[in-house]
């Protein structure tokens, strides 16, 4: 069900582009779908609907929705990629901080993953993981992501899914950029692609001892990543 935050200040349209945006970045809403019309949205946002009408015109100039008359406004079919900002603006200090609370999270997780994954579980890692292979664009990130929400999910501990939500928004951040880095580089995807296979054959073996030290690999290879890559851009 979609849902939207009151909204006040300045700026009411762009926040509303923002939240709609959002809406599509978390598949709430799939590409072809119609969105609510703008009275909907006006009385969901509890806004204005000049303000809805002019993030609908700025949607409509990035080609992300298709307003068709009498019809209403459609998702447009495009990148994914249209929606990031450029996310490695980041500072490594918190890069360092986001990959050290996702090794002392996910490192955990995947040993529990391997002791408490049901089969459709260990299925999801895997199509999300085939997904992620087949992945020739920016939008391999998501794939990514669904493929570790996936273990965690498998942990079978709902407060710890709960904890890697917490952390999504900056998790999302280190993810997209580590593949912008390796969409440019067939060694580093071909590396990455290893990890994800090592970490969902240790899981899927039943070993926790292995899915421990595959997560922690992965994930201090991918800090290195992001930090060589930082310091490129600052020097």
């Amino acid at each position: 069900m979609l849902q939207a935050e009151r909204i006040s200040g300045k700026k009411v349209s762009d926040i509303v582009v923002e939240q709609i945006e959002e809406w599509i970045r978390s598949d709430k809403v799939q590409p072809g779908e119609k969105l609510p019309s703008v009275r909907e949205l006006s009385e969901m946002f509890d806004v204005g609907r000049s303000a809805v009408r002019d993030a609908l015109t700025t949607l409509k100039g990035k080609g992300i929705v298709n307003v068709k008359q009498g019809e209403g406004t459609f998702v447009c079919h495009f990148d994914m990629a249209q929606l990031l900002p450029d996310l490695l603006l980041v500072r490594k200090s918190d890069m360092k901080k986001l990959y050290q609370v996702r090794r002392i999270l996910e490192v955990g997780i995947a040993e529990m993953a391997a002791i408490n994954a049901t089969e459709k579980q260990l299925q999801l890692m895997k199509e999300k993981l085939d997904e992620l292979s087949s992945a020739k664009t920016l939008k391999g990130w998501e794939a990514d992501y669904r493929f570790h929400q996936a273990i965690a999910e498998a942990s079978g501990n709902e407060i710890l899914v709960d904890v890697m939500e917490t952390v999504s928004t900056t998790t999302k951040k280190g993810i997209i950029a580590s593949h912008r880095i390796i969409l440019s580089d067939e060694k580093l995807s071909s590396d990455i692609a290893e990890q994800h296979i090592a970490i969902y054959d240790a899981i899927k073996a039943r070993d926790p001892v292995k899915a421990r030290e595959t997560m922690f690999s992965h994930l201090t290879y991918v800090e290195k990543l992001l930090n060589n890559h930082l310091n490129e851009v600052e020097n």
